[in-house]
This record gives C-alpha cells, sequence and structure tokens, in this order.
C-alpha cells in the first residue's frame, strides 16, 4: 500500500524544491567522500536554515506566478512534515566535522535547537547562529579557512543575499558555494519593459549584483526607421536567459570555478522561479567539484 503521507508530502511541498534539495543532498554525500581521507576539517553551513523542515504546502508565490507581492516581503508559510536542507545535512554519511545553521527568527532557531535531540551523536557539531545572514556568514568567512573546507547552501526566501557576502564567501578560497538566485521572482520583477525603476529598487539590485552596471547590461536602446523616415528608439529588456548569464559571470569573475549553466527551478506553470548556481572557491579542488555539481545540475534544466 502507498504511502499516502509522503504522496500528500511531495505533492505539497513542490517539485522544484524536491529536486534542489535532491541535489544538494547528493552533492553533500560526494563532497564528504571525496574529503574523507584529507586532514581538513569539513564543515556544513545552512545559511537560511528555518526549522530543519521544509514547507509542506505550496506559497502563494507558487500558486500564482504572477503575484504582484515579492516573496522577501513577506514572511513564509509555517513549515512542516517534509526535510528541510538542515535536517537533510544532518542524516549525511560520512558526517561533516561540524554543522553551523543561522536564522533570523527566534522562533525557528528554538526549533532547529531541537534537532540535536533528534540526533544526539552530532549534538556538540551543531552551532547555531541566530541574526541577519549576512551579517553571520561574513564574520564566519573572516576565520582563518586553511585547514578548513565548506559547503555553503545559501537559499534565502527572496533578494537578502548581498553581494558582499558572495565575495566574502570567494575570498576564504575554501568553500564551496550552492546559491539560489531570485531570477523570476525576484529581479525580473524589479526590472520593467519601461527601463523606468524605482531608486529603492535600484539599490536592491546593486546590492545583489554589486555593481551598477547591470543597467546597460538588461536594457538596450533599438533605433527603427518609421514610414516617414523617422528614427524611432525603443527600449528592449534583456530576456532571463540574459540576466542569469550576467549573474554567472558575475560569480566567475571572484570564485575559482563556477558551473556554467546553472539549474533552473520552475514552478508548475513552467515558470522560472530561481537559478541554482554552483561556486567552487579553492582552485586545487574546483576540477573534480565541478564534474560533480555539472552533472547533478543536467537534471534540473
Amino acid at each position: 500500500m502507498p504511502d499516502d503521507r509522503k504522496e500528500k508530502e511531495h505533492q505539497f511541498g513542490g517539485e522544484w524544491t524536491t529536486r534542489k534539495l535532491e541535489v544538494l543532498a547528493r552533492y553533500l554525500r560526494s563532497y564528504v567522500t571525496v574529503l574523507k581521507s584529507t586532514p581538513f576539517r569539513k564543515l556544513y553551513i545552512d545559511a537560511f536554515a528555518g526549522t530543519g523542515y521544509r514547507d509542506a504546502r505550496q506559497s502563494d508565490e507558487e500558486e500564482n506566478p504572477q503575484s504582484p507581492l515579492f516573496p522577501d516581503m513577506v514572511e513564509p508559510e509555517p513549515q512542516s512534515f517534509l526535510d528541510g536542507s538542515a535536517r537533510l545535512a544532518l542524516q549525511i554519511e560520512p558526517r561533516f566535522d561540524q554543522y553551523i545553521f543561522i536564522e533570523r527568527s527566534p522562533e525557528r532557531c528554538v526549533q532547529l535547537e531541537s534537532l540535536k535531540s533528534e540526533f544526539p551523536a552530532l549534538t556538540n557539531l551543531v552551532e547555531l547562529h541566530q541574526g541577519d545572514a549576512n551579517v553571520k556568514i561574513q564574520e564566519l568567512c573572516a576565520r582563518n579557512w586553511r585547514s578548513t573546507r565548506a559547503v555553503l547552501f545559501l537559499d534565502p526566501y527572496g533578494m537578502q543575499v548581498e553581494w558582499k557576502t558572495i565575495e566574502a564567501i570567494a575570498q576564504t578560497k575554501a568553500i564551496d558555494l550552492w546559491l539560489l538566485f531570485p531570477l523570476g521572482i525576484g529581479v525580473n520583477r524589479l526590472l520593467p519593459k519601461s527601463g523606468d525603476i524605482p531608486e529603492s529598487w535600484r539599490r536592491r539590485l546593486n546590492l545583489l549584483l554589486g555593481t551598477e552596471d547591470w543597467y546597460e547590461e538588461f536594457y538596450k536602446i533599438e533605433t527603427m526607421p518609421n514610414l516617414f523616415g523617422d528614427d524611432n528608439e525603443r527600449v528592449v529588456k534583456a530576456t532571463m536567459e540574459t540576466i542569469g548569464r550576467y549573474f554567472t559571470n558575475r560569480l566567475k569573475s571572484i570564485f575559482a570555478g563556477v558551473a556554467e549553466e546553472p539549474g533552473v527551478l520552475r514552478n508548475s506553470a513552467n515558470n522560472p522561479l530561481y537559478l541554482l548556481c554552483f561556486a567552487v572557491g579553492n582552485e586545487r579542488g574546483k576540477d573534480i567539484a565541478l564534474r560533480i555539481a555539472q552533472h547533478l545540475l543536467k537534471e534540473v534544466r
């Protein structure tokens, strides 16, 4: 008899959420296996850890991709039933030497604390940080990373991640980064076809992309002659493919290696929501890391 509970969980959790977590879990298994016999201390860092479980219901964003609300302006629904990235990481064998979970919400931090009782053998290996992910990650990256390696999962609810945080991660030269880039649900919505962008939206894009030159990349002026021989100008907005390629190139400018083709996470209407991006900080380890990651990403294109 089929497990009705699992069937419902899979259905209401959202296929794109399931796929990103499957990729992450498979990479973590490969990562700890490859580094098992090395002297490096191995960390798993989850910067938006939530409760340790993932949402068992679809969000308004997934139900209605035309919703005018930005997801990072709205609190996500309560999470329940399904294993999230934090809990999945704790189940990986061989295990990591330390697990660092970052969560802004005090209530969710309490729920994350309860994971220690579920995994008593790992209690002393779990470190919780309550606060802003950008601040906490930059603090972690300021540590000495010479004898440490890590996988960091950045899965924001919207556009909370700042470029200076991504730069700090790259500068460690020790962290493999999995990042969800808010292509369809964030960046594309802040780019109206007219090119007339409110200043507050510009500031948010500047923080995310770490530069102001994105405007010239995302908007072009086309000149077309009309029937009377005069020139008409029109603004042409970049496609989502162009936006995604621009961000990939931004990552390539600071990391040792970057997966050329990110995974595309789509909702049930086949609208792109996020790009699942992968970047490697360490030059010596980039080849095998990219080979594994790119193999996994083929399944989410």
